[in-house]
């Protein structure tokens, strides 16, 4: 469903098109420090506008309905939304009788039985991303000790980024849209932190990463990469008495448990689905294929503002295994 956690718990509501968006986040410690304020540098990093970004721009201010008092968290659930206010809807009311290729329209109109919120993707939207980089800036001040480094390592297949914004723009022009792969290290991470089996360290964290949109695969450390090495070069030697190891093919974690070196994932985030360029699709009207040709604004790299979001998600995905750790001492 759309609730994710243990101690932590998020539950992401809100369409596209409706009257906004939005997080409720449950398992907040009481007495941290929070504003608006405090969301504005994850929200700018997710926002749209430049090279390869969609034209529709919203003003994300977060409402703080609940949780906060005086400027720091109370211990109760925090409420955060986020308005709809440059919405088109009229460009989506082709997509009931021919859906996108690629997108959810298909599934959701026969999952829902028709009664989904198509407009925009309605709930299936990336707009929805808003409350997990919202909840991700809570678990962020939650992980004290813990930093991200996030980034592009290849867009398009090309992995020389000096050649990205060539990429970006050849895409723009011709109407197309592009995948990349996003890299995203988590550093200062303690010993201890996943639950086997279901609750292992790489499940909750794929969890997380799978719910976003766009998301294809995740790999961990070396990932695919290691499929020629023997055993012998694929695991990684303990130097030290803190567990420190010479090399992290096994990306910070062995058997679903943190073992105090970086996580390191790599997320592959498919092209944007929604493109200007001609396609075919089924029409169910005509009952035939016919060409869609898609009007709307849309991301040709979804993957420029998804990085933020993946890292939201390894975030909460880390509170709350660390919540479920503590639990443990004393």
């Amino acid at each position: 469903m759309n609730k994710f956690g243990r101690l932590f718990q998020i539950s992401i509501f809100g369409e596209s098109h409706g009257d906004g968006v939005g997080v409720l986040i449950d398992g907040v410690k009481p007495g941290i420090k929070l504003d608006a304020e405090d969301f504005s540098s994850d929200l700018l990093r997710r926002k749209s506008g430049g090279l390869g970004t969609t034209p529709r721009i919203e003003d994300d201010m977060p409402i703080i309905s609940s949780g906060v008092f005086n400027g720091y968290t109370t211990g109760a659930p925090i409420l955060i939304s986020f308005k709809n206010k440059n919405a088109i809807s009229k460009d989506y009311s082709g997509v009931l009788d021919t859906p996108r290729p690629g997108h959810a329209d298909f599934t959701y109109s026969k999952k829902y039985k028709g009664f989904n919120d198509y407009r925009g993707g309605g709930a299936s939207s990336g707009r929805l991303t808003l409350g997990l980089v919202s909840a991700g800036v809570v678990a962020k001040k939650m992980l004290k000790g813990i930093s991200f480094d996030t980034r592009i390592i290849n867009l398009n297949g090309e992995e020389n980024q000096a050649k990205f914004n060539d990429i970006l723009k050849a895409t723009v022009a011709s109407g197309d849209s592009v995948g990349g792969v996003v890299k995203i290290v988590a550093k200062g991470v303690e010993v201890g932190l996943g639950e086997p089996y279901f609750d292992s360290l790489e499940s909750t964290i794929s969890h997380l990463l799978f719910s976003v949109g766009g998301v294809k695969g995740v790999e961990f450390g070396i990932g695919f990469s290691g499929v020629g090495l023997k055993g012998s070069e694929f695991n990684d030697p303990i130097i030290n008495e803190a567990g420190k190891t010479k090399t992290n093919n096994n990306g910070g974690i062995n058997g679903g448990i943190s073992n105090g070196n970086d996580i390191e994932i790599k997320v592959f985030v498919k092209p944007t689905p929604s493109i200007s360029k001609p396609q075919e699709s089924y029409s169910f009207n005509e009952g035939k294929l016919k060409e869609l040709e898609l009007k709307g604004r849309h991301d040709a790299a979804i993957i420029l503002r998804s990085m933020v979001v993946l890292e939201a998600s390894v975030a909460i995905a880390l509170c709350d295994a660390a919540l479920i750790n503590r639990a443990y001492k004393d």
